[in-house]
């Protein structure tokens, strides 16, 4: 995605063109790159071709209102965070509020007053590159972190997060069931479903805050069983070693005990004539690419 000059990248979203030519010229004229929409309809597509730091959107306007723009804004996980303030009349007391509840950050009134305009997108500007910055720095570090409410709805994630937990998402926007039934339950140890070829390990860091790893694409247990002629739960415990865990973390996931893990891989190493972990999962992955 093309990176917005420094002062920042402004959406301007009205359906009257001369309120658009004079926001358009106070904002432009402070440096930021600013973009045009008429509508909600063309502000939606404008958004996902290029991410603006801040959306300035008019409250009233034919067709798709500003209200339905925001809403439609804030249920989708790569837009919700894009500060949007409104444009609404003097004394819309009512429109004040229902911007507010639909997940507008702040309003400007009619007329617009320039120096006004200026210092309320400065503060959300400011805001906005602050928290992608924390994602980025987050995400150079290789975790993927999201924050939930107590509906399951994502309301904060690194990019990294945003890209893994989007094909998830169910109907309404929130995680999946199984991850909602993993977290009722405790979510005390982690949790790895499979997803497409891939698994996504997820694990509480705190009330409303995951943590999700990629794993290496890798066969169900029950390969492992059929090429190595071992039982299901020495497979079980061969998958995580494999994966690089140790029998500690092993035996969290499996909800057996560190001792146990370790009968298992003693087990394991006698079938398979190996002495050490690294041998054993080496040993595993060349049976199964034979």
């Amino acid at each position: 995605m093309p990176q917005p000059p420094e002062a920042g990248s402004i959406l301007l979203v009205d359906d009257a063109p001369d309120n658009l030519r004079v926001l358009y010229e106070i904002l432009h004229g402070r440096g930021y790159a600013v973009r045009v929409a008429p509508d909600g309809f063309a502000a939606l597509r404008s958004v996902h071709r290029q991410w603006p730091d801040v959306i300035v959107l008019d409250a009233l306007m034919p067709g798709m209102d500003g209200f339905e723009t925001c809403r439609q804004l804030k249920e989708d996980i790569e837009t919700r965070d894009i500060p949007v303030i409104f444009l609404t009349g003097l004394n819309d007391s009512e429109h004040i509020v229902r911007g507010f509840q639909v997940g507008g950050v702040d309003y400007v009134t009619k007329p617009v007053v320039a120096e006004e305009l200026l210092a309320r997108v400065e503060t959300h500007m400011q805001t906005a590159r602050l928290l992608a910055d924390t994602r980025t720095a987050i995400d150079s570090t290789g975790h993927a972190v999201a924050a939930f409410d107590d509906d399951f709805a994502i309301h904060w994630a690194t990019p990294q997060a945003q890209r893994l937990l989007q094909p998830l998402m169910d109907a309404n926007d929130r995680l999946p069931l199984p991850i909602r039934q993993w977290l009722q339950s405790g979510g005390d140890r982690p949790y790895a479903p499979r997803h497409g070829g891939e698994r996504l390990q997820f694990s509480r860091l705190e009330p409303g805050l995951l943590l999700i790893q990629r794993q290496a694409a890798l066969p169900e247990p029950e390969a492992l069983v059929r090429a190595l002629q071992i039982t299901m739960r020495e497979a079980e415990v061969l998958y995580w070693v494999i994966l690089g865990k140790t029998n500690r973390e092993t035996g969290e996931i499996l909800a057996i005990s560190p001792r146990t893990v370790n009968k298992h891989l003693e087990h394991v190493f006698e079938k398979l004539g190996v002495e050490t972990r690294t041998a054993a999962a080496s040993k595993a992955l060349g049976a199964l690419r034979g």
